[in-house]
């Protein structure tokens, strides 16, 4: 919006033309999404708290989490106002990405909504049935992948990191693959969101990474110097990772341990969306396995620790899945296990980024 409205002056005021850079609505787009986060954070958690929208612990996770019964959640619903705001106000609202990630992010956050008002409010245990969200989520990735394939200049060719000359294309089932990538991330993201920051801290460092993806495959030039594949307008992108990023510092202001607010599904739901969206418009698809493999760790815990346990008849490969409870039950404390996967999700952030020469 403020690109629309000011950015025209430039003919008659030159420093109006710096709205015309990504770098520049990038940075004021995390800086506005993070402002908002830390003004409207503690009306948030006490209109969440007045209404009794809080965390129930369940007596089978790990004993310290005891004390966490009480805490405000649905704290995403603070992130996802902070990422459309901003992002309405610093990106250029005639590109087509822009739009694309947004109805994701929507879409998902109203699923997560409804999943966290039936549990929360309505005090449903299960909150949505596991088959109709996972429904839900699968329908917008195909309806974000049909559109995509349907665009005639979108390359349906998945780049694998690391070997440049492998370039397979899926036609038509690139939209099969769209879908699993957005539900997958989204998915992983929500499993990962056990413990106080745990989820926000690599979402922010994945959506960092994707800052720089975006740009520099939106850049012409610069794609073509690296040899990763320029998609035409993706470049826009980077302001709404940008916005992410300062959302996502601000609701760690009050979601870090001891936390004062959980996101819950309407945050973590949406944000895994986001990224799986954002890393299929880029054509860095695969290279999401490694920005976010905090996630893709989570989530194969799950599945490994669910099928060893059917198949061997009641034995585990973990004290607790996912992975962030088994180290919890070594001994961890939380703060260690959150600030170590922090680490390692910094690491994976800056060895994506370093693949742009690695080819």
């Amino acid at each position: 919006m403020l690109y629309h409205l000011l950015y025209p002056l430039h003919t008659s005021f030159s420093a109006f033309n710096v709205f015309r850079y990504i770098t520049f609505r990038t940075i004021y787009a995390s800086l506005t999404a993070l402002l908002i986060c830390l003004l409207l954070g503690p009306w948030v958690i006490r209109k969440l708290t007045e209404h009794k929208i809080c965390q129930y612990v369940r007596d089978d996770g790990p004993p310290t989490h005891t004390s966490k019964t009480g805490t405000p959640t649905m704290g995403g619903v603070l992130i996802l106002f902070a990422i459309v705001t901003a992002t309405l106000l610093w990106a250029d609202l005639t590109n087509f990405f822009s739009w694309m990630v947004l109805l994701v992010t929507i879409s998902y956050g109203i699923i997560g909504l409804l999943d966290d008002y039936l549990m929360q409010v309505k005090k449903r245990s299960s909150g949505l049935r596991g088959r109709s969200k996972l429904l839900m989520q699968v329908a917008i990735g195909l309806l974000v992948g049909g559109l995509l394939y349907a665009r005639p200049d979108f390359d349906t060719h998945v780049s694998v990191p690391f070997l440049k000359e492998v370039n397979p294309d899926l036609g038509w089932g690139y939209i099969l693959f769209a879908t699993l990538v957005i539900v997958g991330t989204s998915n992983a993201v929500n499993l990962t969101d056990g413990l106080d920051g745990l989820a926000i801290g690599p979402v922010t460092v994945a959506a960092a990474t994707y800052v720089i993806l975006s740009y520099v495959a939106g850049h012409v030039t610069i794609a073509k110097y690296l040899q990763i594949r320029y998609v035409a307008g993706s470049g826009e992108l980077a302001v709404f990772c940008g916005a992410i990023v300062g959302a996502g510092m601000g609701f760690l202001w009050y979601n870090t341990y001891p936390a004062q607010v959980f996101m819950g599904d309407v945050g973590s739901l949406p944000l895994g969306g986001a990224l799986g969206a954002v890393a299929v418009m880029t054509k860095h698809e695969l290279l999401l396995v490694l920005v976010g493999g905090i996630f893709v760790i989570e989530a194969l815990s799950v599945i490994f620790q669910v099928g060893f346990f059917k198949v061997t008849n009641g034995r585990r490969i973990f004290r607790m899945a996912p992975i962030h409870h088994h180290f919890e039950l070594k001994g961890w404390p939380e703060p260690k296990v959150i600030v170590r996967f922090w680490i390692i999700a910094i690491i994976l952030g800056l060895l994506a980024v370093s693949t742009l020469k690695l080819r």
